[in-house]
């Protein structure tokens, strides 16, 4: 098998954040949160990640990231274009966004060659995930059905105080299989538990606090390339016709169909971790204050790449 490698997702518009805020700094030493990702990922055993960004971003991007983890990871940089398009497809008018996290993992496809986990770029996970599914993809090839993983986190553990955020809650057996991921955009903390509306706040519905929820911590084998290419025309047909300026090709929905073709299974590795990340402004003194306690505590140098 070859070696593990991380995908790291930064190429989000952070329209929420009112910035880029992918590489805005959060550690004592200037680090910015998926730099705490990428020291947690090379403690695990991971030696090389492929970023996927906005091609307008590469300068900045280089020398936040990339740059000072000369020597010390191998890196990749690979582009999510809005016009990388099956043949005989175009970009709608009007179109600005990204076709969503599917689409942001098949910009790599011509990268990566084997087993490969995938993180958001602004989401703080825990050395745990990282050692989880780093054992995980090392030791567990593709037999009859393909042999994925995720690391499942608490609702509870992963909401913000500030405003909405994107989950994909999930359905995982007895045994601890994966069985659905439904993607919800809008839920808002509602005490101990959560509520979310799909209509603008006309109706509500209601997810218990420990809900298990994906937070894009993924475990493939090279064969989710595949299927996810092979699918993508099917989802465009359907976003062209219903929502062309703002219809996304989420990952979660992949796995959901994979698994309810019964073409692939999904171990879920439990996390009771405490999630951060910033999706408001707001929600950056929660973060930076995290890693300043985690750091005092000596889970982190106060400089990671020194």
């Amino acid at each position: 098998m070859e070696k593990p490698v991380l995908l790291v997702m930064a190429a989000g518009m952070g329209s929420r954040y009112g910035g880029l805020k992918q590489i805005d700094p959060v550690g004592p030493g200037g680090e910015v949160i998926m730099d705490y990702s990428l020291y947690d990922a090379k403690r695990a055993g991971f030696e090389k990640a492929v970023f996927v960004i906005k091609e307008e971003n590469e300068a900045a991007f280089r020398a936040a990231v990339t740059d000072p983890l000369e020597g010390k990871m191998e890196t990749e940089i690979v582009f999510q274009r809005l016009e990388d398009l099956p043949a005989g497809y175009a970009v709608p008018q009007g179109r600005k966004k990204p076709w969503g996290t599917a689409h942001a993992v098949l910009a790599a496809r011509h990268v990566i060659r084997g087993p490969f986990a995938v993180i958001n770029a602004d989401d703080y996970y825990g050395p745990q995930a990282f050692e989880k599914i780093y054992r995980y993809l090392s030791t567990h090839p593709d037999g009859e059905q393909y042999e994925y993983a995720m690391v499942g986190y608490r609702l509870r553990n992963t909401l913000t105080e500030n405003g909405y955020v994107s989950r994909g809650v999930c359905r995982v057996s007895d045994a601890g299989w994966l069985q659905e991921v439904q993607e919800h955009t809008k839920i808002y903390k509602d005490g101990a538990d959560a509520k979310f509306t799909e209509d603008d706040g006309k109706n509500w519905g209601h997810l218990a606090g420990d809900t298990v929820v994906s937070m894009n911590l993924w475990g493939f084998t090279h064969s989710f390339l595949r299927e996810t290419e092979t699918r993508f025309p099917a989802f465009l047909d359907r976003a062209l016709r219903e929502n062309p300026e703002k219809g996304e090709y989420f990952l979660p929905g992949v796995v959901s169909e994979l698994i309810a073709e019964d073409k692939a299974r999904v171990q879920v590795l439990p996390s009771e971790d405490r999630w951060y990340g910033v999706t408001y402004q707001e929600d950056k003194p929660v973060v930076v204050q995290a890693i300043a306690e985690m750091t005092a505590a000596g889970l982190y140098p106060a400089e990671l790449w020194k």
